[in-house]
């Protein structure tokens, strides 16, 4: 996938901190960046799509090392 504007490790944090960082965060990103997840927490792969619906903001995907991209959209 492509570069991120934004990465968050959050590696090692348990539902809901990846969700909750994100959530702080992404708005760091100009509308149409990216932000990039690194999470080793399985409920990250339901949570950042999940989120993303909530917030309007476009899950583009999931890398095999547990690092998830989002878009923001507004």
């Amino acid at each position: 996938m492509t570069g991120a504007e934004l990465e968050l490790d959050c590696r090692g944090m348990l539902c809901p901190l990846p969700v909750i960082e994100l959530g702080k965060r992404y708005a760091e990103v100009p509308v149409g960046g990216l932000v990039a997840v690194l999470a080793d927490d399985v409920a990250a792969r339901t949570d950042i799509p999940a989120w993303c619906r909530m917030r309007g903001q476009e899950y583009v995907g999931e890398e095999p090392t547990g690092r998830y991209v989002v878009r923001r959209l507004s």
